[in-house]
């Protein structure tokens, strides 16, 4: 949650063999990730935001030249995920996560009912993006990145850029404008082909060695489960096992990274299901692609860690992971609810 106070921005104004390991060796030494750019007229990846909101955050995330769709599609999904029904313990509500103070100043009649409803998606949205632009009209004379100057203004507050002369030099805010703009990657749709990753190999070895392994619902390998998987604790482990920290659940491991296409796919990508295409909400399996159309994988209770076939009905895509992905993403509680790490109380 972004604990936003009412009138801040007035304040501011004042593969199946042994083989593929050798094969992903040669072909996962060109560095990932993607260049940054505040252009408002990105398009949003297939499959990464839940169709019937995806017209409204291409369309509001347009709004002014500091935002784009992916950036604010970023923003949402770290707010709440996507859920309109959201709300924390500080009283934020909605799908954007706003107070109600500062809703009355920035909520938004985002589909044109007449209502300005907190609980409504398409205000939520709508409102997310007008707040956003409010922001960045408020630091628009700081020197610097202008996507990254509002989005420090969104976390610190608008006086604290200001006064900084850009991003200011606290932790918080600094990790909040870095994982937004890496988390935007995620949900932009490529317009080349995605760079490889360094890490596939040994996250493919990783996997390799388990093969044969019973599987185990909530399994993540640890001793006292026998070594043990389930189908996002055997990605979570084997990309651990090469430094990358990614979440327990699959559709949170969908964010990792850019979506290549099918006819893309790299060894060391993540492949995952879901049961509704048009929502990755609904993701419910992953495995790591080999090559050849197949993946290691943990596929359910009463089978073992094997290759399988990716070309099922319910593919819905891929993932390739980046570290700067992977820790952009934000940290899901036990109760299912998503905290961030890199937000903090406006420093006003």
């Amino acid at each position: 949650m972004v604990l936003r106070k009412a009138g801040a921005a007035a304040v501011a104004a004042g593969v199946v063999a042994v083989g593929f390991v050798g094969v992903v060796t040669l072909g996962t030494f060109a560095a990932s990730g993607a260049s940054r750019t505040t252009s408002n007229n990105l398009a949003l990846s297939s499959g990464t935001v839940p169709a019937v909101y995806q017209p409204t955050i291409q369309k509001w995330g347009a709004l002014c030249p500091e935002i784009s769709p992916p950036m604010l599609a970023a923003q949402l999904y770290q707010e709440s995920g996507f859920d309109p029904a959201a709300r924390s313990p500080a009283k934020a509500y909605g799908m954007a996560q706003f107070l109600e103070p500062t809703w009355a100043t920035y909520g938004t009649d985002g589909n044109a009912d007449g209502k300005r409803d907190i609980w409504d998606a398409s205000d939520a949205i709508a409102s997310a993006a007008t707040y956003d632009c409010a922001l960045a009209k408020d630091v628009s004379a700081v020197p610097g990145d202008r996507q990254a100057n509002l989005l420090a203004a969104y976390n610190a507050g608008p006086y604290a850029v200001i006064k900084a002369g850009g991003i200011p030099a606290y932790k918080e805010t600094q990790g909040y404008v870095r994982n937004i703009q890496a988390l935007a990657r995620s949900f932009t749709a490529p317009t080349a082909s995605v760079a490889l990753s360094q890490q596939s190999a040994g996250a493919i070895y990783f996997a390799q060695k388990v093969l044969g392994t019973p599987y185990l619902w909530g399994g993540e390998g640890l001793p006292s489960q026998e070594g043990r998987f389930d189908c996002s604790g055997l990605t979570e482990q084997a990309y651990a096992s090469v430094g990358i920290t990614l979440p327990r659940v699959a559709n949170d491991q969908w964010y990792a990274g850019q979506h290549p296409a099918r006819s893309e796919l790299r060894p060391g990508d993540l492949v995952f299901f879901a049961t509704d295409l048009n929502d990755p909400r609904s993701i419910h399996h992953v495995g790591i692609y080999v090559g050849g159309g197949y993946m290691i994988d943990a596929p359910h209770t009463g089978a073992v860690i094997r290759y399988d076939s990716i070309d099922q009905k319910d593919y819905i895509g891929a993932t390739r992971v980046t570290s700067d992905g992977a820790e952009a993403l934000p940290v899901r509680g036990k109760d299912g609810s998503i905290t961030t790490s890199g937000q903090a109380v406006p420093k006003t």
